[in-house]
Formats: C-alpha cells, sequence, structure tokens
C-alpha cells in the first residue's frame, strides 16, 4: 500500500514568506471519480489535511489547487477544495466552449483563476479545444495551464503564440523524447516567453525524465529557460504525486523543492516562489 511521506527536514534555505505551491491535486471523499475517467490516486485518499501538514513542513503559505483528472469536467471536488482550504488557495479548472458564463462566473466566485489543457492520456480537455478554452478563459481574466509533449512544441507554436490568455506550460515542457538547451523547441519556447504570455511551471520533473534522480536531462533545458526569464518561472510539489505506486518510489518533497530550485540563477528563488505566482493567479501581493 502506498503511503505518502508528510513531514520531514525542512527545505534548505526557509521558504520566504508568501512561498506558493503552483502545482498540485487535492480530494475529498465525498467526490468519487468521473465515469469514463481515470481511478482516484492510489492508496489513502490525499485530502486538505494531509496537504496542510505538507504546508506546514515545507513552509508554504499558498496554493494553486488544479482540477484532478479522476474527476473530468465535473469540477465539484475543485471547488469543494477551494472552500475547504480558504483565501490561501486558487484553482484552475476545466471547462470547454459550451460552459455556460454563468458556470464561469460561479468558478470565479470560488476561487478559480485558470482553465487547463492536458493533452495526454487521462487529460479531460485537449489542445483539440484550445482556441474555444482560451476565449472563455481571456475574457474571465483567467490564465491557462498548459501540458502536452513538449517534443512537439514546434508543431503548436502558431496556436501557441496566438493565444490571448496568460498561460504556463506544465511540467519543465515535459519533452518525452529528450530535449537540450539549445534545441529548437527551446529556441522557440524562450520566444514565447518573450511574448509577455507565456510562462514556464517547474513541478513534477520525475515525470518525463528518462535519467532519474537527479534528472540532469530536465534540469539542462529549465536551467536555459530560467536563466532567460526567471519572472516567468514558477514552482509546484506536484503532490500527491500520483504517478507513483510504491512507498519506495515516494519523493521527500523537501528534498525534491531544493533539487528543483536549484535549478534557478542566483537569486531568483524567492522571486518565483512569491511575487510571479503573484503576477499569473492573481495572488495579493506577498
Amino acid at each position: 500500500m502506498l503511503v505518502r511521506q508528510l513531514s520531514g527536514d525542512a527545505p534548505v534555505p526557509p521558504f520566504p514568506k508568501g512561498a506558493t505551491d503552483c502545482q498540485m491535486h487535492m480530494y475529498l471523499p465525498e467526490f468519487p471519480s468521473a465515469p469514463g475517467s481515470i481511478p482516484l490516486p492510489p492508496g489513502a485518499l490525499p485530502t486538505p489535511s494531509d496537504y496542510r501538514r505538507v504546508m506546514a513542513w515545507l513552509g508554504l503559505e499558498r496554493v494553486v489547487i488544479t482540477q484532478g483528472n479522476a474527476h473530468g469536467r465535473d469540477n465539484a471536488n475543485l471547488s469543494a477544495c477551494l472552500a475547504v482550504m480558504g483565501d490561501c488557495a486558487r484553482g484552475v479548472a476545466v471547462i470547454d466552449g459550451t460552459t455556460s458564463e454563468s458556470e464561469i462566473e460561479r468558478l470565479s466566485q470560488a476561487g478559480v483563476v485558470g482553465a487547463r489543457i492536458m493533452d495526454l492520456p487521462g487529460g479531460a480537455v485537449g489542445l483539440s479545444e484550445l482556441e474555444e478554452v482560451d476565449a472563455r478563459a481571456h475574457a474571465a481574466d483567467w490564465m491557462l495551464a498548459v501540458q502536452f509533449d513538449g517534443s512537439d512544441l514546434l508543431t503548436h507554436l502558431p496556436r501557441l503564440a496566438s493565444l490571448k490568455s496568460r498561460w504556463v506550460l506544465d511540467h519543465h515542457g515535459k519533452f518525452f523524447r529528450g530535449t537540450t538547451p539549445d534545441a529548437p523547441e527551446v529556441e522557440a519556447l524562450l520566444r514565447l516567453i518573450d511574448g509577455g504570455r507565456c510562462w514556464f511551471k517547474f513541478a513534477g520533473a520525475y515525470e518525463s525524465s528518462r535519467m532519474g534522480w537527479p534528472f540532469e536531462d530536465v534540469a539542462a533545458p529549465s536551467r536555459r529557460i530560467a536563466a532567460h526569464a526567471p519572472e516567468r518561472i514558477v514552482w509546484g510539489t506536484n503532490w500527491p504525486h500520483n504517478l507513483m505506486r510504491a512507498t519506495a518510489d515516494y519523493p521527500d518533497d523537501a528534498r525534491l523543492a531544493e533539487l528543483t530550485l536549484g535549478w534557478l540563477p542566483e537569486g531568483a528563488r524567492d522571486r518565483v516562489l512569491t511575487q510571479n505566482p503573484s503576477e499569473l493567479y492573481g495572488f495579493p501581493p506577498s
């Protein structure tokens, strides 16, 4: 049975006041997985109370809760989790072109500030609906969290460059076929960032690494991107690490944070943890 680590030694150096986790999922037991969606995470259901222990351990004060794939296009669990967490939390929901204005307003009132595109197996809304979701998000002053195989970024480049919303490329870009700091897809991503609406998220390096800890294949392009535009980097725990199936494989969140935040240029860490999330997700200044 999977047992999640919820406490341990704090990160070194300590997180600053206002430190923000920009990528995690949260669950309440009264919300089963949606029909046709992937199952809920393995092991005991990871709840808001569990995550508050992680916040205390790491020194986190704010959190962005992303709609989990298990709930498909039904945002009820997300809305309930936002209510439980209160003003320290914001949400990224799943919507599509049929979502009503009244529903988007209801989600905004609940604390939702973004919409999710996940063009990978299990994702509820993929790139086929990108422009429709972008239009709805832009009208609501939401951001987009976009996830796909970054090795195909050049294929999608014109559409990404045309997005109206501010948006973040998730999970270190997920270059599943591997990449290098000077690869064409990385150069194209830097141009997108320079366009003013694109951000880049450090989270879940293990999901696309082909080398394992310390994930140097993910670290190398991430260092280049962060050095180019540290003001456009956000970071997340990726808790509760839903790809993990065994306790022995479960990461120590403090050590994982130390590793990946160590890929930032000198002096950028506090900004990445505080100011950048405020700008992307609309938190009050920390």
